[in-house]
């Protein structure tokens, strides 16, 4: 089931942590320095968009305020201190709980360099082969399925063939 974050009524123009479910693979195509597109202050922000235009089917991806941590990862990632030079960099974007803003801890993003392992599923792993099943059901295609783990050709021709047909694209 789908649940609502309650920040999603706030709709800022910049991604948040009412966007980011699990840590999710992206590729930063490049960052500007601009001004806030909230217009609640004159603030300038590293901006950073992304090459990917959707987080998820039908949901555009908005660009991401780079605060200091997340630049200085980016400065470590990139090893340059320009944002010019940050371009076409694969990122994984995921949410910190305890971000301290001011006296406050909140939710923020965080930039990691590393993208997770993904475990390899055969039919030996029944809960994990039955989940991959189910997936392709509901989507009539493995995307979402190989985002997260890995399955060898012959294995996922074997799960399209027990789910009973072939794969929609």
């Amino acid at each position: 089931m789908s649940k609502t974050h309650y920040r999603k009524a706030f709709d800022s123009p910049y991604l948040s942590s009412a966007d980011i479910i699990d840590a999710t693979s992206l590729t930063i195509s490049s960052v500007r320095l601009e001004l806030d597109h909230t217009k609640k202050t004159k603030d300038f922000f590293n901006t950073a968009y992304f090459v990917e235009k959707e987080i998820r089917p039908g949901e555009k991806l908005k660009p991401m305020i780079l605060n200091a941590s997340n630049s200085k990862m980016m400065k470590s990632l990139t090893d340059s201190p320009f944002i010019d030079d940050w371009v076409n960099v694969p990122v994984m974007i995921y949410v910190d709980h305890n971000v301290r803003f001011g006296k406050e801890v909140v939710e923020g993003l965080r930039i990691s360099p590393h993208k997770p392992e993904k475990k390899l599923i055969t039919p030996e792993n029944t809960k994990a082969w039955a989940n991959a099943k189910t997936a392709y059901l509901r989507d009539g295609n493995l995307d979402n399925v190989l985002a997260r783990v890995n399955i060898s050709k012959e294995d996922q021709s074997k799960l399209i063939a027990e789910c009973g047909g072939n794969e929609a694209h």
